[in-house]
């Protein structure tokens, strides 16, 4: 068991890059930020010269592979972080210098206790992606096949392990402040964290998303998800098919090939309704660098560590909350809050729609082509803190998806709304 001076001495070390990227002023100056944690932010800036707009995606980059993790997550609750830090962390890239290929060779093959060889007839050793958790490298299998192979860092899971478990002890001692602090549950956005961790470490189960999000997603012509290969895949190393196409953010790219950017938009807001709405399982993780557009217009998706998924109730409630901002029903859209138990009983369910007003109202009468879903739960989310509404990670992973989609959508065709597509 790590011994709380451990804990501590890591916690100081980190608030130290924290504070060379101004991030300690922007925690310390954020009205959730309990009087403590304040005071510690103080101790821990000493000394260190400041820059006047804080980087916290720079500084999570700077503190290592599991912070880059965590700064992902956090950039889903702007309750917990504030609204300048999540919409900062939202710019995280998970990018890393590449483990030598000797290393990576001596992965696969440990993990298959075979030669590289008889596996793939060809691998570059030099790789296209590499992130916190793992790297990516082309290669053709030996009956031909044109692949990709994702290959986990050697020794990241230990790493990750040691700095978990000083985000828990942080946590636990900071929930225990009572208060606000208390209400925003720290210790189960890190359990959260863990979980997701522990199954972006395992490859098999970023395999199994992939998979089930394939089969969800074969009759969208429009949308692929590549297939996996099983007889390559295993708890450090994922096997699937090569993806051939455009980034989907090289735009004049895009153009120069002949594709229908308004197409394109729309195609992707599709799939993304369909996999949200319809499946209730969705691609948490829709940026940029993780869309390409084949040849034939298709859009493909990478990288499914970050999945989503909703049950049949709350895609409901979720419709059912759109629609009374949209429409003006603030009484019905507050009655959902308290049906699904999201908001307390104690609280006035009068005083809470008299809340959402100043949610919808600023909306009300303006076109469809202004209205931005993502924008709307971010509205939502911002007044629950008067509410003591318990934090809903399943809608916060949504809302995040919503912004990323909607902005590459937007980057995509600018006179897009993801109302009129839907």
């Amino acid at each position: 068991m790590t011994r709380p001076v451990t804990h501590i001495a890591r916690l100081l070390k980190w608030g130290r890059i924290l504070a060379r990227h101004g991030a300690l002023r922007g925690i310390e100056t954020a009205p959730q930020t309990p009087p403590g944690v304040k005071r510690l932010c103080r101790i821990a800036r000493l000394g260190t010269i400041q820059p006047k707009v804080p980087d916290y995606a720079a500084a999570f980059q700077a503190i290592g592979p599991a912070a880059v993790k965590l700064g992902q997550t956090l950039a889903t609750r702007p309750d917990l972080v504030g609204e300048e830090a999540a919409r900062n962390l939202l710019t995280l890239q998970d990018a890393l210098a590449p483990v030598a290929f000797a290393r990576i060779r001596a992965e696969i093959e440990a993990t298959f206790e075979a030669p590289l060889e008889s596996l793939y007839s060809e691998f570059d050793p030099e790789p296209v992606g590499s992130a916190s958790i793992a790297q990516v490298h082309r290669a053709v299998t030996t009956d031909g096949r044109q692949v990709a192979v994702k290959v986990r860092r050697p020794g990241i899971d230990k790493q990750f392990a040691r700095d978990i478990e000083t985000y828990e002890w942080a946590a636990a001692h900071l929930e225990a402040l009572g208060g606000e602090a208390a209400r925003l549950r720290p210790r189960q956005v890190i359990a959260n964290f863990r979980r997701w961790t522990l199954r972006e470490l395992d490859l098999r189960r970023e395999a199994a998303s992939a998979s089930e999000l394939r089969e969800a997603m074969a009759a969208e012509p429009t949308y692929e998800v590549p297939a996996i290969d099983w007889d390559r895949t295993a708890s450090r190393v994922m096997t699937l098919d090569w993806i051939d196409g455009i980034k989907i953010s090289h735009r004049e790219a895009l153009v120069a090939a002949g594709h229908d950017m308004e197409k394109l938009a729309t195609n992707l807001v599709h799939a993304f309704l369909r996999q949200a709405i319809a499946e209730g399982f969705f691609h948490a993780d829709m940026h940029q660098g993780n869309l390409f557009v084949k040849a034939d217009g298709t859009i493909a998706a990478v990288d499914f560590g970050i999945m989503g998924r909703i049950n049949r109730q709350a895609r409901y409630w979720l419709a059912e909350i759109l629609y009374g901002l949209t429409t003006g029903n603030y009484r019905r859209v507050a009655e959902i809050h308290f049906e699904a138990q999201y908001v307390p009983d104690y609280h006035s369910v009068e005083e809470f729609a008299t809340a959402l007003r100043a949610v919808g109202e600023p909306m009300r009468g303006k076109p469809v082509s202004e209205l931005s879903v993502g924008q709307m739960l971010d509205g939502l989310f911002a007044i629950t803190r008067d509410f003591d509404m318990q934090t809903q990670p399943h809608l916060l992973l949504l809302q995040k998806t919503m912004v990323m989609v909607e902005g590459v959508a937007t980057m995509l065709n600018p006179r897009i709304n993801m109302w009129d597509v839907s």
